[in-house]
């Protein structure tokens, strides 16, 4: 009997900082090559539907969507600073005719989940491409639990954007050929040998399910991720090796075994890989027919305030 595997290895760890420090140190360089700012092409007939989106990397996505003709729809905690955020891109863009609205969405409650999904279904209308985008990283805090009992690195980057992206799914299969985009991190790299993990949704309850991860002969996990918002000659492609600096202990997801010490670098690389293996499991899993494609996206080294 194989000897279930606890945590990493004092070498996976080591390597996996050695691609960590990798990418921060060689971004610019490997990408120098890239138009900056990509410009878009007309989206005049797609609908987006983007979580996170009053700063940071959302706020730029929605911003740079809309500008382009996108539908934008900003799923947000704060609906206030949202509309004020429209309001200054409407001022600044006179003469341009913006298209986003704004909803609200709590990723620390799965009802708050269910209750937008189930909202934006009942409109019986197109989703093009949802990006799930919002996320956190509490640098040095203490371990913290949501009101549904999951910790919260574990909720808001991988449980409500899963669960979120599983309800959607009629709207995606309307929209097809569809898109669901998960922001993630080159930090949640991994080389794992068990299971991935997956949220099944039946009637408005979940669970977490244990799934096959997948794996290249080796067993190392490789994704390529692409990210092209409609057939134009905008696409860009990024190869990552995933491997050797989070876990996922489908036994332990809130980490309160005692096995390991929390931290909150553990808890937000542990949510960040769970994230890339759910995201391969459903590509793999949703029919072909069904039109929609699951990846990730790594944004590489950012300025921002998650």
């Amino acid at each position: 009997m194989v000897k279930k595997k606890q945590a990493l290895g004092w070498i996976e760890w080591l390597i996996g900082w050695m691609y960590v420090t990798y990418e921060l140190l060689f971004q610019r360089t490997r990408t120098s090559h890239l138009q900056n700012p990509l410009e878009l092409p007309s989206l005049n007939d797609l609908t987006c539907i983007v979580t996170g989106t009053t700063s940071g990397i959302g706020k730029e996505i929605a911003r740079q969507l809309a500008e382009a003709g996108a539908h934008v729809v900003m799923a947000v905690r704060n609906r206030k600073t949202a509309n004020e955020l429209i309001d200054q891109w409407c001022s600044s863009w006179a003469g341009i005719l913006l298209n986003v609205e704004v909803m609200e969405l709590d990723l620390l409650s799965l009802d708050s989940v269910v209750g937008f999904a189930n909202t934006w279904n009942a409109r019986l209308e197109p989703l093009h491409v949802l990006i799930n985008n919002a996320g956190i990283f509490s640098i040095g805090e203490t371990q913290k639990f949501s009101k549904d009992g999951f910790e919260e690195h574990l909720q808001v980057n991988h449980l409500a954007p899963a669960l979120l992206s599983v309800l959607l799914l009629p709207s995606l299969i309307k929209g097809s050929t569809s898109r669901i985009i998960n922001v993630n991190s080159v930090v949640s790299s991994i080389r794992i040998k068990r299971l991935s993990i997956c949220i099944i949704a039946t009637n408005n309850c979940f669970h977490v399910s244990p799934m096959r991860p997948w794996l290249n002969a080796k067993g190392i996990l490789r994704a390529q991720v692409r990210f092209r918002l409609e057939s134009s000659s905008l696409s860009t492609t990024f190869v990552y090796h995933m491997h050797y600096v989070g876990f996922v202990d489908t036994e332990d997801m809130n980490t309160v075994s005692g096995k390991r010490k929390y931290s909150s670098l553990l808890g937000y690389t542990n949510s960040k890989l769970a994230q890339v293996m759910f995201s391969s499991v459903l590509h793999k899993r949703l029919p072909v027919e069904s039109g929609v494609n699951v990846m990730c996206v790594s944004p590489g080294i950012v300025h921002t305030n998650v």
